[in-house]
């Protein structure tokens, strides 16, 4: 198969400044805030390994001339799972510094790997603007 993994994803952001400060709280590689709007780019990424998540500022997802996102995406309507490679207790005490507070788990769970047969254990949270993430720890 030609396709081999994701190189990015997109979400609109009500809440953008909020954003980048809870994801550089997690270690998340982003903008600060500031110097993010002061370059009048109306986009931001949030960068893990290889990974990144493009972030759709509010005067970009809701311009009717934007046309390149998908047309019901909302603030909100993300749901990842990130690896996480610490331990529950380093998750934990990183999503509290953050302000996140556990939805739901631990929980154990199949996860992506080994084609969903290997298990993990995941933790459930929102960011600000209400995007579900999960963090699944691998043995």
């Amino acid at each position: 198969m030609p396709v081999t993994s994701f190189d990015h994803v997109a979400i609109p952001s009500e809440k953008p400044e909020e954003l980048l400060r809870f994801y550089r709280a997690l270690g998340f590689s982003a903008p600060e805030p500031g110097a993010w709007r002061a370059s009048g780019v109306p986009f931001f990424s949030l960068v893990f390994g290889d990974q990144k998540i493009n972030v759709h500022a509010p005067e970009m997802w809701r311009n009717p001339a934007f046309s390149l996102r998908g047309p019901a995406a909302r603030p909100g309507c993300g749901d990842f799972c990130f690896v996480w490679s610490g331990s529950l207790e380093e998750l934990r005490a990183t999503l509290a510094q953050a302000g996140a507070a556990i939805e739901a788990g631990p929980v154990e769970l199949a996860g992506g790997r080994d084609l969903g047969r290997a298990r993990g254990t995941s933790v459930y949270t929102r960011d600000p603007d209400r995007n579900l993430l999960e963090f699944i720890l691998y043995e």
